[in-house]
């Protein structure tokens, strides 16, 4: 069996994409930790078919990384149906996930779980990877009678009554816990209002909800009432995994994200990083002629730009032309503030520029007593210099690593240029 580094993959959830040495997709799967789920496949103890069949012909790992653990059973089945993987062929299993379902296209309307998505009138919600607190929630919503849909299954219309022998012989018709439809003990209209207000539940207007689940919560708990704190704790989770955050990956765009996961890859590689640098911030320095020096610091989150967190300094405490301590003083204010915020800290730092800039950011790190990983790319000759190292590493000009590393550098360079073109027009309207 290949030996397998599972240090490049990151522990995230997401699919990850198993190729052939030629690039052909041989298996599709999803894991709430990627890493420690592909590394299950390397397993030298874990002889089943499996392992012995499919590890030998893997030659490259890609992963798309997800949101959520729904995001990311959306993406891998989307994906499937449109690669057909030979071993997901192989192994397929029929499994599938449940749906929520509300049976808008019946007079009388049911929530049910369905394992099966058909255009019949319904509303369905998910699929959901965990359908257990799902259920459980279903069943608390309706005992509190909030939407409280008939829980029968039988077939009846406005044209088309229920006998009266089975509305006699049902429980939930004697205990009043359903409306009873079946007995016109509420108009169609009343009941289909009932069903409305179950739709906009599973649309995710539930904030005040869940509220009202924590508060009764830590009541609970602090009653020493655990029974119930824990069923109001499923509950919680149930309405997270309901809410779940979920975008839309075109499956035509995987290309791109694989292609980027590579990127990443590759990078850790060229410059012999421990962890594959998903999280990378990078700086550069902008004045003219000395004036209204400005820093940038813009971010890349798994080989994208990240614009939520780019920054932009204005320079106090260096005058004149000096872009070592421009360097150094922008390098110090950013992660002094992280330190203090006790926030998460990049993979890799990538200065613009050479082995100046790049001391003058080191020495900005170890005042502040961090260890990040760090490099710094000069553009004559596109030279990458890493802390430590006397010579300089040159990539090849086609390499996607080096890509990387230029597409941060222009972007930090663009975003700074940008800014002291603005502090500069200010200046010149305010004169």
């Amino acid at each position: 069996m290949e030996p397998f580094d599972r240090r490049h993959i990151p522990h995230r959830t997401g699919v990850y994409i198993m190729c052939d040495a030629g690039g052909e997709i041989l298996y599709i799967g999803k894991a709430l930790d990627l890493s420690s789920r592909v590394a299950q496949y390397f397993n030298p103890n874990k002889e089943d078919l499996k392992n012995q069949t499919l590890v030998p012909l893997i030659r490259r790992i890609d992963y798309v990384l997800c949101e959520s653990e729904r995001e990311a059973l959306l993406l891998e089945r989307r994906l499937i149906n449109e690669h057909q993987p030979f071993f997901n062929v192989l192994w397929k299993d029929g499994k599938t996930y449940p749906y929520v379902k509300i049976t808008m296209g019946e007079d009388f309307p049911r929530l049910i779980t369905t394992r099966r998505k058909v255009r019949d009138g319904g509303a369905y919600f998910g699929p959901y990877p965990k359908v257990t607190p799902v259920r459980a929630l279903l069943r608390y919503l309706w005992k509190q009678r909030l939407f409280p849909l008939r829980p029968c299954r039988w077939d009846f219309s406005e044209a088309k009554p229920l006998d009266k022998r089975k509305i006699t012989a049902c429980l939930y018709y004697h205990t009043k816990e359903c409306p009873a439809p079946c007995a016109a003990k509420i108009s169609k209209t009343e009941y289909r209002d009932i069903a409305e207000r179950a739709l906009l539940f599973f649309k995710g207007k539930y904030a005040d909800l869940r509220e009202e689940f924590e508060a009764e919560m830590k009541e609970a708990s602090a009653a020493m009432d655990y029974e119930r704190a824990a069923q109001l704790r499923d509950n919680v989770q149930a309405l997270s995994q309901m809410g779940e955050r979920v975008r839309a990956v075109e499956a035509d765009q995987v290309g791109g994200h694989t292609a980027r996961t590579q990127m990443v890859t590759d990078l850790q590689k060229a410059l012999m990083l421990a962890a594959p640098p998903v999280h990378i911030e990078c700086f550069d320095i902008s004045h003219f002629q000395g004036l209204q020096t400005v820093a940038s610091m813009v971010c890349f989150s798994g080989g994208k730009p990240n614009r939520d967190h780019y920054r932009k300094f204005k320079i106090r405490d260096t005058a004149g032309i000096d872009d070592f301590k421009s360097m150094h003083e922008a390098v110090y204010r950013r992660y002094k503030r992280l330190k203090s915020e006790k926030a998460a800290l990049p993979d890799l730092i990538l200065i613009d520029g050479g082995k100046g800039q790049l001391s003058a950011a080191q020495a900005a790190l170890k005042e502040l007593e961090l260890k990040i990983p760090m490099a710094s790319l000069a553009k004559r000759i596109e030279e990458v210099f890493l802390p430590g190292r006397a010579e300089s590493i040159l990539l090849r000009l086609d390499d996607p690593a080096l890509r990387l590393l230029q597409q941060l550098r222009d972007e930090a360079h663009r975003f700074g240029v940008a800014y002291h073109r603005l502090l500069r027009d200010k200046h010149l309207f305010e004169e």
